[in-house]
């Protein structure tokens, strides 16, 4: 797997949330867009319907709890910009995993290109196949302590 995305870097930029709000990814997304710290240029309701659109094409939840919303394209100008914004959920929601479990932890991306898109939601991907990982991330680690957990899976799979 090449981690040459730091995906701790991305999650240092976009911040940890807790007991996020909403009852629907809408609510979520929407309470989201309007919390973070966004580039110039970036709308928050623009975000947050562009996420939505996204999410009426499929659903980003990827099992185990855990959904992967983003964009259906690069809102970000800046390489510099690209940020994951981690929201635990104050309670899970469905959103039609292939599980069918709740999803209780969204990792949104943003990101400025495609390719950089792709890189980072195929890291994503791996490391929530992890089960260890998947483990850990159930307690809801915080921001230091998840930068040390995905430093370490990756670590001990590489």
């Amino acid at each position: 797997m090449d981690f040459d995305m730091n995906i701790a870097e991305l999650i240092q930029r976009g911040g940890v949330y807790f007991n996020v709000p909403g009852t629907t990814p809408e609510e979520v997304y929407k309470y989201v867009s309007h919390k973070i710290s966004l580039p110039e240029g970036v709308d928050p309701d623009v975000l947050c319907a562009e996420i939505c659109q996204r999410e009426t094409l499929m659903s980003t939840a990827v099992g185990n709890g855990v959904a992967l919303p983003h964009p259906r394209y690069p809102l970000l100008k800046c390489y510099d910009d690209q940020k994951i914004i981690v929201c635990y959920l104050d309670t899970p929601i469905t959103m039609n995993a292939p599980d069918s479990k709740p999803v209780y932890v969204m990792m949104i991306l943003l990101t400025s290109t495609t390719q950089s898109h792709l890189k980072i939601l195929s890291q994503l991907a791996y490391l929530f196949q992890q089960s260890a990982f998947r483990a850990e991330m159930s307690n809801k680690p915080g921001e230091a302590d998840l930068i040390k957990l995905i430093e370490k899976t990756v670590s001990e799979t590489i």
